[in-house]
């Protein structure tokens, strides 16, 4: 594998971080995520629904920590300190997603981590950056990023988006600076400090919303599932058996088929929905016309004469129609008792390497301190101190 013999020390919770480490796991790095014992690890494996019966690992947990070593370690004690540092002295990278502050007070910040290690990457995710000590959880990133205001129905209340696609993108980025780092650490020999804020990563995937304040002076409103600058796009309809599909109209052949199919040829010529920016200004107008002709389809037959005239629409289904599909099956980690989703989607030169499933708190505890030369009665020791798990 691609990153193999590389030495990962996650000092992460919850959601980015951990996925950034799944991700170099998959990769073929060897990936110890430290956890602390007197709080029963990340926090994630106590986020459980209703319906969640085992208590050793939440599905939560399980969404970002395949392929790891589980250390339960102390660090705010002196004797783990010294653990962790003697680690962290022989690693390539650390990853880190400490409140300001919260590293210096630990002795694990960056630059006391050089002072035995010149050559670590340290990649470290904070919510507003390290000058600001606000909090900031995924929900609240999506609202001071502008997510929230955008995200329901006209006149509606403002909605959270049910996945923390902040701190996805968060990781995203995390991991193209790593990979760079690695890249120039190849070439220089060098490591690096690389931080990425979930609010800036937030703030730059707004993408076209973005530029719709910045260069046409708009403030983006909400709109359902409607696009603001292409119509139809993003519009929902439901067919004849009460079921719903999205159209995602983006020229205008595309719109002619679309007419042309469902009986709307008149449409075509019309000076409101002739172009693009026409049909935008006249979307209410033009979804009531399509909703009418795709009322008398079934959803299924309706989809398949879509997309054999190449007019881009889907179905809009459940997530456990989701993984009934051959595309998901192709993405589920998989093993006897636990599911999880993998991090590093790609086909071609790089594959992922087959990983095991997420940890228990503290599963290789005694294997990684033998390793550093921690003898049985040292462990045993540690142990009823409270210091390891």
């Amino acid at each position: 594998m691609l990153l193999s013999g590389l030495k990962v020390i996650e000092l992460a919770s919850v959601l980015a971080g951990p996925s950034v480490g799944q991700f170099l796991s998959e990769l073929g790095a060897e990936v110890i995520k430290i956890e602390n014992p007197k709080t029963r690890g990340d926090v994630t494996r106590s986020w459980r629904l209703k319906s969640e019966s085992d208590q050793n690992l939440s599905a939560y947990f399980s969404c970002a920590n395949w392929g790891k070593k589980s250390l339960a370690l102390d660090i705010s004690h002196e004797k783990g300190h010294e653990i962790i540092m003697y680690l962290l002295q022989k690693a390539d990278i650390v990853l880190t997603s400490y409140k300001p502050g919260s590293a210096e007070k630990l002795g694990l910040d960056y630059e006391a981590i050089r002072k035995i290690n010149d050559n670590i990457i340290y990649g470290s995710i904070t919510s507003f950056g390290r000058g600001n000590d606000k909090a900031g959880y995924d929900a609240i990133i999506q609202a001071e990023a502008g997510f929230m205001s955008m995200n329901g129905q006209p006149g509606g209340a403002s909605l959270k988006m049910p996945v923390a696609l902040m701190d996805v993108l968060a990781a995203h980025h995390l991991k193209e600076s790593i990979l760079l780092a690695l890249l120039e650490k190849q070439r220089s020999g060098r490591g690096a400090y690389i931080e990425v804020s979930l609010i800036q990563a937030a703030i730059s995937s707004l993408a076209n919303q973005a530029t719709n304040w910045l260069v046409a002076g708009e403030v983006p409103q909400k709109k359902g599932s409607a696009h603001p600058n292409i119509a139809p796009y993003g519009d929902v309809f439901k067919t004849k058996d009460q079921k719903e599909i999205i159209l995602a109209v983006g020229n205008n052949s595309q719109f002619k088929a679309l007419c042309d199919l469902i009986g709307l040829h008149h449409l075509t010529s019309e000076e409101r929905f002739l172009h693009n920016q026409n049909r935008v200004g006249h979307r209410e107008l033009l979804n009531g016309f399509l909703q009418d002709k795709i009322s008398e389809w079934s959803r299924d037959d309706l989809l398949d004469a879509l997309n054999k005239q190449k007019i881009p629409a889907g179905a809009i289904r459940q997530v456990d129609e989701v993984f009934e599909s051959p595309e998901a099956l192709e993405v589920i980690l998989k093993n006897e008792s636990y599911s999880g989703i993998k991090q590093f989607i790609s086909k071609g030169l790089l594959q992922a390497s087959d990983i095991c499933p997420p940890p228990g708190l503290g599963q290789h505890t005694y294997e990684i301190l033998q390793s550093i030369g921690v003898s049985s009665e040292e462990y045993e020791h540690y142990k009823n101190l409270g210091l390891i798990v």
